[in-house]
């Protein structure tokens, strides 16, 4: 990339790919969506991934109208299913209970968790999950969750394939995640007060939402990245830190997906866990679904993405030691970072 402002990269929106070639066996354009993918998680850790010939559009928004109705129930219904009466995970949480980075996040939610041997609600994360009794919520939730998981195998197989994977390097990652511990949340956001000491959810993988515009911000840190101005953003927000806040407005048929911590770490470093942030003027409901690793699973860099460092270090004559990053066991990973989630510190998935 050159100095002028002709050579700079100018993006006004994230990328939109779509998942339609590894919907079915050795589908056409395979190869150039695992590029695109490998593309965006380098160059930005987000984008739109275009699943309208996987679900009917019209799936997620049932979702959503079974949030909203549970979200209007009076607040000792909703306190029903509190997060109090199980494991300080699995469940409700009222406005304000939810941390990020000391401060209150201004929404409420129900997380749910994959389910697990022997639940016991005295250990972290590992009692039940608890269910609105609103007719048809459990059942078309729990559709949802099946189609997520397997889309999210699907995803992975293809950003290994961007990636460079081999093909028994892939069945070795795929034995990581084929038990996913994965978890899901369903958020309602009321406006944000103008005095608010806050944000709707602080700056925090498949996200359904409302289509409300200007709610979702995108952190871009590229130095010569230009961002169109869109949308409504105040001034103040749009440059940070020498970087840029950038919208990334439901679109139907797509999900937004972001690279997540475990990504991160088996690329090491080559995608990145990019900081977003939810900032509401108005009411709006968010339908995040992570797709974790196995519970057990030991996560390390992948020798793969070694390799390519390693190339491209020697290309342009680097030298020295490069970082590599520690290995972690999702498992207890995850607890720690459940652990700050009503206290002070990081919260869940950087507050998604």
């Amino acid at each position: 990339m050159g100095d002028s402002p002709e050579d700079a990269l100018t993006l006004s929106a994230l990328p939109v790919i779509s998942i339609e070639p590894f919907l079915h066996p050795d589908g056409h354009g395979r190869l150039s969506t695992a590029a695109a993918l490998h593309s965006a998680c380098s160059e930005y850790g987000f984008f739109y991934l275009d699943i309208s010939s996987y679900i009917d559009p019209a799936e997620p928004e049932e979702l959503t109208r079974l949030a909203r109705e549970f979200f209007a129930l009076p607040q000792d219904e909703k306190d029903r299913i509190s997060i109090a009466h199980e494991d300080s995970a699995r469940g409700y949480q009222r406005l304000e209970e939810n941390v990020t980075n000391g401060k209150a996040d201004n929404h409420e939610a129900i997380d749910f968790y994959r389910p697990v041997e022997n639940p016991d609600k005295r250990r972290p994360i590992w009692g039940e999950n608890q269910w609105p009794t609103i007719q048809g919520f459990r059942e078309k939730y729990e559709t949802w969750i099946e189609k997520m998981k397997n889309l999210g195998m699907i995803v992975m197989e293809a950003m290994a394939t961007g990636l460079g994977l081999t093909p028994e390097e892939w069945h070795e990652l795929r034995s990581k995640v084929d038990d996913s511990f994965w978890v899901m949340r369903v958020i309602g956001y009321p406006p944000l007060p103008n005095d608010y000491d806050g944000f709707s959810c602080g700056a925090h993988r498949f996200l359904h939402a409302d289509p409300i515009p200007d709610a979702l911000q995108v952190f871009l840190a590229h130095p010569g990245l230009l961002v169109e101005k869109t949308g409504s953003l105040p001034a103040e927000q749009e440059v940070e830190d020498g970087g840029h806040w950038i919208n990334a407005d439901p679109k139907r048929g797509c999900v937004v997906c972001n690279i997540g911590e475990m990504w991160e770490v088996w690329s090491n470093g080559i995608y990145k866990s990019t900081l977003h942030r939810v900032i509401h003027k108005g009411s709006d409901y968010r339908i995040p679904f992570f797709f974790e690793p196995n519970f057990d699973a030991r996560i390390e860099p992948l020798p793969t993405a070694l390799r390519a460092q390693e190339e491209d270090r020697s290309l342009r004559g680097i030298k020295g030691v490069r970082k590599t990053y520690q290995p972690v066991v999702y498992g207890e990973f995850l607890l720690k970072k459940v652990g700050t989630n009503f206290d002070t510190g990081k919260g869940r998935y950087d507050g998604d």
